[in-house]
């Protein structure tokens, strides 16, 4: 599932706790003599600012500070920016600040005011979050000197003004921040937005890289060439190949007085987009705009893949996003019709995200055989085959996902093309092994979980095994649901490289499953495996490499171009978490990343699937 959230949320006197515990910790530059020492004088913002990512004021009482008012928040976290007519000559210094008032600023833009307060660092999401802080001023006193004056000239962000390198390296002295460290903002691209935070900002025409979402945000990039994907987006391909371009676009103007623009990938932001640079938790360096583009519509469609072949077994997997029978007939409805005409009904279909009977209800409900009735029934009233499933109930609430809701991975067959080995199916707790019957590989339960006590899946989705026969050759499907990203840190965050504590869990989970495989591949050198699903992590990953150690499995996505690897569109990256691997026996497959989803500010769900095609 996606993790975004509304990008603008109220102070907290618990975030507030986080960021005194932090300015204690020396996460944060600062010291007790600097809290409590007052300014002598006024100072102007780019003294504020300062040539690091830390104020050198913080703690501090500042009083008439003066600028002029270049943008108004009054929903979500509530006050104004301002910015200083008056520039000093270091490009480090950003010449704008944000003001936090906590209920709606009695300013308007154009405003020249004097402004007295506190310098803080604000941390969205808190210091344990790992994300880079805000400066800003708090409880303000703001006095109005005029009104109706122009605001101070945007700068230009560009494909030519920001650079091509990412970030510094963090300090190694400092736990690898980079808060410390002076601002670069020729040599780097974090360093070129922190060197503008608060300041009045403006882009141009900007190809969409981020569709709109539910919380009325979407993503732009300013560098068009930069890893372009196929259908549009902005690619990432490695962890050291960052999409500099990338930035989120939100509007000053509450959407109850002025609707957000809806967008899907490949659009373009049209015109100028002007306003003050933002930094929040759910996306980082933000253009909160005071005026706004126009969406240009490029057309963007939903692909279809080709049907397969009477001698090909096609398998697919597809999480379908928390599907319970609670959801309203029209999701199953559009899931049905893409699994019919999108996905051109496969042989098998490994589903995640499955909840059991009553969704989110914590009632100790485990079984799903209701969901399942009311999707296949979906898929025949869209045209779809009569698809049969296999699947094994969890242990209540032992298998992760939304409390109550018991997600898990389902198999769908069709019962004309395909066959289901039933061995002595298995239940939550006991594990699948692999034995030779007749000279091959067989599963000791199928449908079986792979090695379930095993500590890697501990509040996790259990791998799904199954025996499948096609036209007299026994296929090994393994269906799996790998950890969340849940708690690293994001790519801005003042950690660099970021911290990537979730990897610990899949890499686990990932070596599980390639020891399953090499047993079956133990028994039978030649079996045909296929390991698929939400493995929530990229193929450059150490969970890929952790999957295919010893040659056990290839990642099918890398037989695609490098523009067309991926099934998910995360804060204007396109990247791959879904993901089809293949044993050595599959020499030959045509492999899709089905674009249904990710691209599109209307989705059913927010993977796209993947689809296989081979001969046994």
């Amino acid at each position: 599932m996606s993790s975004s959230l509304p990008a603008a949320m109220p102070r907290t006197a618990a975030v507030s706790a986080a960021v005194a515990a932090a300015l204690a910790a020396g996460l944060l530059t600062g010291s007790a003599a600097s809290a409590a020492g007052t300014a002598a004088e006024p100072v102007r913002i780019h003294d504020i600012q300062g040539t690091t990512r830390i104020s050198p004021l913080v703690g501090q009482q500042v009083t008439g500070v003066s600028g002029v008012v270049t943008g108004v928040r009054t929903h979500g976290s509530r006050g104004f920016w301002f910015q200083d007519t008056q520039v000093d000559a270091d490009p480090a210094t950003s010449e704008g600040v944000f003001v936090y008032t906590g209920s709606a600023p009695a300013v308007a833009v154009g405003d020249a005011v004097t402004v007295s307060g506190t310098v803080g660092e604000y941390v969205p999401g808190g210091a344990n979050s790992g994300n880079q802080s805000l400066t800003q001023i708090t409880k303000p006193t703001v006095t109005v000197v005029s009104s109706g004056n122009p605001v101070p000239a945007p700068v230009t962000v560009s494909d030519r003004s920001v650079p091509s390198a990412y970030t510094p390296a963090g300090d190694p002295a400092a736990g690898g921040s980079v808060n410390g460290l002076p601002l670069q903002p020729r040599s780097y691209a974090l360093d070129y937005y922190e060197s503008l935070e608060g300041a009045n900002v403006r882009i141009g025409s900007s190809r969409v890289v981020g569709a709109t979402d539910p919380h009325a945000e979407l993503w732009v990039t300013v560098k068009p060439r930069e890893n372009a994907g196929a259908r549009g987006g902005a690619v990432y391909g490695s962890y050291t190949a960052q999409n500099t371009g990338r930035l989120q676009i939100q509007s000053l103007t509450p959407v109850s007085q002025q609707p957000f623009p809806k967008a899907n990938v490949g659009d373009w932001l049209t015109g100028t987009t002007e306003g003050p640079l933002d930094f929040n938790q759910y996306g980082g360096y933000t253009l909160a705009a005071r005026t706004l583009g126009t969406v240009s519509d490029r057309g963007l469609e939903r692909e279809t893949t080709e049907k397969q072949r009477r001698g090909e077994l096609a398998v697919a997997t597809y999480n379908v996003e928390n599907l319970d029978p609670t959801d309203p007939q029209a999701k199953f409805d559009a899931l049905a019709k893409a699994v019919v005409e999108n996905l051109a009904s496969p042989d098998v279909v490994a589903l995640e995200e499955i909840q059991d009977n009553n969704g989110a209800r914590n009632d100790g409900t485990v079984a799903a055989d209701e969901t399942l009735r009311k999707f296949t029934a979906a898929i025949v009233a869209a045209g779809g085959p009569a698809y049969q499933w296999r699947s094994i109930d969890p242990v209540n609430n032992k298998d992760g996902g939304e409390p109550g809701g018991n997600i898990r991975q389902v198999f769908l067959f069709n019962p004309e093309r395909v066959s289901f080995t039933d061995r002595a199916a298995g239940d939550a707790t006991t594990a699948t092994g692999v034995v030779r019957e007749k000279g091959r590989a067989a599963l000791t339960h199928s449908p079986g979980r792979i090695d379930p006590a095993n500590t890697a899946w501990d509040n996790s989705r259990k791998p799904l095994a199954g025996e499948f026969s096609f036209r007299g050759r026994t296929v090994f499907v393994i269906a799996n649901h790998f950890g969340s990203k849940g708690g690293d840190e994001s790519l801005v965050s003042h950690h660099q490289p970021p911290n990537r504590s979730s990897e610990t869990k899949r890499l686990q989970q990932a070596q599980a499953v390639n020891t399953f495989v090499k047993d079956v591949l133990g028994v039978q050198r030649d079996a045909a495996v296929v390991v698929l699903g939400d493995i929530n992590d990229f193929e450059f990953s150490p969970t890929t490499k952790a999957l295919t150690d010893g040659g056990a499995l290839y990642p099918a996505v890398m037989s695609l171009p490098r523009n067309e690897r991926y099934s998910y569109v995360f804060q204007g990256n396109s990247q791959v978490l879904d993901q089809i691997l293949t044993s050595p026996s599959i020499r030959r497959f045509e492999y899709d990343s089905v674009h249904i989803n990710a691209e599109f500010a209307e989705q059913d769900s927010d993977h796209d699937p993947q689809v296989l095609r081979f001969r046994p």
